[in-house]
């Protein structure tokens, strides 16, 4: 049995009753730590916490080689830890593919997502975003520009974008840098820079920091320690620039 259990946004309390109860049953405990991290703990604390050994996995232990999961998995009770939702990473959703056609049972317990939760922190209303992007570090010899050809194409429908924000074994992208380089990107493209962004760090925690305004306004920002998030608006509504106005700054 494979049974991929979200952890939610941010510490051990955003687990369900449900995935808690499961994980303490497993026989074995994976946690998936690329896609995400929940910064409000740490492995040891986890570890305590459900009285389980922890073992972490890198990207390549899941998509490239996810043998001992899958045999762990047809010869008892394993948990798959992933921060947010389980499926909203194809990632992991391959992986539940892999299972059923070893023949083996899978069964998801569902957390909350940043997709979800960057809708009640900026109150942008969640069908009105369109397809979601991700910034990644720039490494030499290699500027990606297809994110800010997304935000563009969502920004002619009207559309919201969410956009990810890099996350690596030593660095963790920030709201700063993110627009630094969405606006390099759209130098290099030829396209105009959104005019707006909104920034959030920490979602999940006690004290969110939510922020709105112009890519400068927030480059100015000091939005704290990470997990951070970036939004860029399509045209609000009323009813969202008055959330931002009441809760974001704007």
């Amino acid at each position: 049995m494979l049974t991929f259990v979200g952890l939610g946004l941010y510490d051990l309390g955003d687990i369900s009753v449900r995935g808690l109860e499961y994980v303490k049953s497993a026989d074995v405990v994976f946690l998936e730590g690329y896609t995400s991290r929940l910064m409000g703990t740490d492995l040891a604390s986890m570890e305590a916490f459900f009285g389980k050994e922890i073992r972490v996995l890198s990207r390549e232990d899941v998509e490239q080689d996810a043998t001992e999961i899958l045999e762990r998995a047809a010869a008892g009770r394993v948990a798959f830890l992933t921060g947010g939702d389980p499926m909203v990473s194809t990632t992991h959703a391959d992986l539940r593919i892999r299972a059923d056609a070893a023949g083996i049972e899978t069964s998801i317990i569902h957390a909350a997502s940043i997709s979800s939760a960057v809708c009640g922190l900026s109150g942008l209303q969640n069908y009105r975003f369109g397809k979601s992007c991700s910034i990644p570090f720039p490494a030499k010899g290699w500027f990606p520009t297809t994110p800010i050809e997304t935000i563009a194409m969502n920004l002619g429908l009207n559309l919201h974008t969410l956009v990810y924000l890099d996350i690596q074994t030593d660095r963790y992208m920030r709201v700063p840098e993110a627009i630094e380089i969405i606006e390099e990107m759209a130098e290099r493209r030829g396209v105009e820079p959104p005019v707006l962004y909104v920034g959030i760090a920490r979602a999940g925690s006690e004290h969110p920091v939510v922020v709105a305004g112009s890519g400068n306004k927030l480059k100015e920002t000091d939005f704290g320690p990470p997990l951070h998030v970036l939004v860029v608006p399509g045209d609000l509504h009323p009813v969202e620039r008055e959330y931002l106005e009441t809760f974001a700054g704007l």
